[in-house]
């Protein structure tokens, strides 16, 4: 899926709060044991695409965003999770090498620790 299309995922107003509630269902219904996809990450990611695509400080990361990303840091709360959440956010970056500076600080930027740090020398194992 190109970033294109994120974006245009991210831009629904009907569809963010939609994935969020999705995610959030899968994890309290226990589908979360097994690793988290990278489609889970792009989706939850696709939120931020305004902050993204036009990197920082201006805009922050609004509230969906956030929202996001405190469900991201929700679903990957058991360590391989944590891992294939990091894979998949270094896939993101290597893929749309001219936003990583953006992906690597969404986090950050809403108060969340996904109990990593995402630079280009990051190893997720």
């Amino acid at each position: 899926m190109g970033w294109c299309s994120l974006q245009m995922l991210a831009s629904s107003p009907r569809l963010a709060p939609m994935i969020m509630m999705v995610i959030t269902s899968l994890f309290f219904l226990g589908a979360a044991e097994a690793a988290v996809d990278c489609a889970t990450v792009r989706a939850l990611v696709s939120t931020c695409s305004a902050f993204i695509a036009y990197g920082t400080p201006d805009p922050y990361p609004g509230t969906p965003c956030c929202d996001a990303m405190t469900t991201l840091n929700m679903v990957a709360e058991p360590l391989e999770d944590r891992r294939a959440v990091c894979s998949c956010l270094m896939d993101l970056i290597n893929a749309y090498s001219p936003n990583a500076t953006a992906i690597a600080t969404l986090a950050g930027f809403c108060g969340v620790s996904l109990g990593f740090s995402i630079s280009p020398n990051t190893d997720c194992n």
